[in-house]
């Protein structure tokens, strides 16, 4: 009587062990996609970044009339 109540248990418990492997298994992969996501937005936020700043529409006619000053001499 003992020696079977004792056995049900251990296969509950074996249950129970891959259960909880298989649970930390799909965590694990969960935790892997949300890191390669996580990368892809890091990358493209560096992306936007790597842009020259813009010239003021001031500067722009400084620029124009520097170059047209040179084309000059």
């Amino acid at each position: 009587m003992y020696e079977e109540v004792a056995w049900e248990r251990v296969k509950d418990l074996q249950r129970e062990l891959e259960n909880s492997r298989l649970m930390a298994a799909g965590v694990s992969r969960s935790f892997t996609a949300l890191g390669l996501l996580a990368q892809r937005a890091w990358l493209l936020a560096g992306l936007a970044t790597r842009r020259p700043p813009r010239l003021r529409p001031a500067a722009r006619l400084e620029v124009e009339e520097a170059q047209a000053v040179c084309d000059a001499v």
